[in-house]
C-alpha cells in the first residue's frame, strides 16, 4: 500500500507536469490553456491521448510528432519528470494529508515561473500572485509545523512578513542600481516572485534564498554572458535561479541552517 500511494503522488505530478508544458507554452503567448486541446505547435495536428501520456509518449515516439516528425522539445518530459518526482518527495514527508496540496502547489508554481523566465525572461502575476495567497494560507495552516521536514512558513506572521520584505529586498536593489548605473538592473517580477517565496518559506529564508539564488546565477549567468555579444550587459533571467533556490531550501533548508550555523561558530 505505501508503495501504490507513492506511484499514484508520481503519477499525479507526472500529470499536473503536463498541464505546466501547456502552461509555459501558451501563457507568454497570450493563448488559452484550455482550448483548443493539445495540438502539435508546427503542424496543428490534435494529439491522440494515447500519444499524451506523461514521459513514456516522448520516449515511444523518440521525441517527434507522429503526424509531422517534427522534433518535440525535450522540456516536455523533463518537466514531467521533476514535478512527478518532487510531489513524490513532498508526498514522503507529509503522507496521506492535506498538507500534500498546498505543498505541490508550490512546488509547480516555480518550476513554471523558472520556464517560462528561461524561455522569454517573464515572470507572470497570474502566478506569482495566487503563489503569495497559497503561502499566506499555507502560514495560517502553520504548515511548517504540521510538515518539519520542510522549510516552511509556520504562522501568518512569518507569512505575511516575507511577502512584504520580499519584494522591498528587490525594491531597494532595483532602486540602488538606477541611481548607479540608470538602468534598472533587476525586474520587478522578481520582486513578486520573491513575495511569493517569502509568503511559502517564511522571512527568515529569504536571504538564503536570494544567497543561493545569487550563487547560481554567478556560477551559470557569467559563463553565459561572457559568451554573448552584450557581455556582461547580458539580462539574466534571475527568476530562474531564485525558483532553483526556494526548491532547494523548501527541501533542504534546515540542513543549510545547521551547516551555516556550525561553520559560524567561532574556532
Amino acid at each position: 500500500m505505501p508503495f501504490l500511494l507513492a506511484f499514484y503522488a508520481f503519477a499525479i505530478g507526472a500529470m499536473v507536469g503536463s498541464f505546466l508544458n501547456v502552461v509555459i507554452h501558451r501563457w507568454p503567448r497570450e493563448e488559452s490553456i484550455v482550448f483548443p486541446a493539445s495540438h502539435c505547435p508546427l503542424c496543428l495536428t490534435p494529439i491522440k491521448p494515447y500519444d499524451n501520456i506523461p514521459i513514456f509518449s516522448y520516449l515511444i515516439l523518440g521525441g517527434r510528432c507522429r503526424a509531422c516528425r517534427a522534433p518535440i522539445s525535450p522540456r516536455y518530459p523533463l518537466v514531467e519528470l521533476a514535478n512527478a518526482l518532487f510531489y513524490l518527495a513532498v508526498f514522503e514527508r507529509t503522507g496521506i494529508s492535506w498538507a500534500f496540496v498546498p505543498i505541490a502547489a508550490m512546488v509547480s508554481m516555480a518550476i513554471v515561473l523558472i520556464y517560462i523566465d528561461a524561455d522569454v525572461q517573464m515572470l507572470p502575476d497570474a502566478v506569482t500572485l495566487p503563489g503569495v495567497v497559497v503561502g499566506l494560507v499555507a502560514g495560517a495552516l502553520s504548515l511548517g509545523d504540521r510538515v518539519p521536514e520542510l522549510a516552511l512558513s509556520t504562522s501568518i506572521v512569518d507569512s505575511a512578513g516575507g511577502a512584504i520584505i520580499g519584494p522591498a529586498v528587490i525594491a531597494v536593489i532595483i532602486l540602488a542600481y538606477w541611481l548607479i548605473r540608470h538602468v534598472e538592473g533587476m525586474g520587478w517580477g522578481d520582486s513578486k516572485m520573491l513575495a511569493m517565496i517569502g509568503a511559502c518559506l517564511g522571512w527568515q529564508s529569504l536571504f538564503v534564498v536570494l544567497f543561493l539564488g545569487s550563487i547560481l546565477g554567478a556560477l551559470i549567468g557569467v559563463p553565459l554572458a561572457l559568451r554573448s555579444e552584450k557581455g556582461m550587459q547580458t539580462a539574466l533571467p534571475f527568476g530562474v535561479f531564485l525558483g532553483l533556490a526556494m526548491l532547494a531550501v523548501l527541501f533542504f533548508g534546515h540542513t543549510l541552517t545547521s551547516w551555516w550555523l556550525v561553520a559560524s561558530q567561532p574556532r
